[in-house]
């Protein structure tokens, strides 16, 4: 059976395992400070950076925030697919000792792109689309390892909704090995929308989940194509797996049960490989 998620008894790797178990590793995590040069923090000095046209992979905005200058930040974020998260003033103030005035951005390490963009531009160019879609994957050295192979895959772009994905870090950057440096990246505010747009310029989407006889080499690639690969812990949500053109799983012969999902991906994309090479 596929589904990328966590055994009873373990996480996905041991050295997973041993980081999630160990007390002072875990504290470590949590009170560790971003590096001020990747953060923008007070109101204004994030409204300017928007004009701007900075991205950022978060901001954090204190919880009560209610002045006229906070309101129209809210306003400039509305226009964004920039996650927000609503937090304790203390979350702020273990983040930094300066005056950040209740907004912490975050600076993203790549540049998004569109996905109406891409796409027209592969055909404009007679190729044909490979898009990875990832709905809801957490891990961050996961999201890196999925951007590291579609690389090497030969794989368009990577789409990722706004929130419920990990963040593009530099711990994801680093282990996509620059990838994500070079690999384009559509942040969307609703993946919903941008696989029925995918869908009406004439990908096929394909699933890769449990729920499924299909065998993941059963499935053709040799045509325009956008493959979907599920949290490491639910899977696919059912309305994205509804939209799927196609649904395939990976056979599993040993006993354990399921793949990590960057392994999973990297199965999917060179079966994809394989039948455009053979073609």
């Amino acid at each position: 059976m596929f589904r990328p998620q966590r055994p009873k008894n373990d996480n996905y790797s041991a050295d997973q395992h041993v980081h999630r178990q160990s007390a002072p590793q875990k504290k470590e995590y949590k009170t560790r400070r971003v590096p001020e040069k990747q953060m923008i923090f007070g109101i204004r000095a994030v409204l300017e950076a928007i004009d701007a046209g900075k991205e950022f992979d978060k901001i954090m905005l204190r919880r009560d925030m209610s002045s006229d200058l906070a309101r129209q930040l809210l306003a400039k974020l509305n226009g964004l697919t920039t996650p927000i998260q609503r937090v304790p003033v203390e979350k702020l103030n273990q983040l930094t000792d300066k005056n950040h005035q209740g907004v912490i951005a975050f600076i993203s390490p790549i540049q998004f792109s569109k996905i109406e963009d891409v796409v027209p531009t592969i055909y404009e160019e007679g190729r044909m689309p490979a898009i990875m879609v990832l709905d809801g994957i957490t891990d961050v050295r996961n999201l890196g390892a999925i951007a590291r192979t579609c690389s090497c895959a030969g794989v368009d772009a990577l789409l990722i909704p706004a929130r419920g994905v990990a963040s593009i870090n530099a711990d994801a950057v680093k282990t996509s090995a620059g990838a994500l440096h070079t690999l384009p990246v559509c942040r969307v505010e609703n993946l919903k929308n941008a696989l029925q747009f995918l869908k009406d310029s004439g990908l096929n989407i394909v699933a890769a989940t449990e729920h499924t006889d299909k065998d993941y080499t059963q499935a053709d690639f040799n045509r325009p194509i956008a493959i979907v690969m599920g949290a490491e812990d639910e899977g696919i949500d059912p309305t994205i797996l509804d939209m799927c053109d196609t649904q395939v799983r990976i056979p599993m012969f040993g006993n354990i049960e399921s793949l990590n999902v960057s392994v999973a991906a990297g199965v999917v994309m060179y079966e994809m490989v394989r039948q455009r090479n053979n073609k």
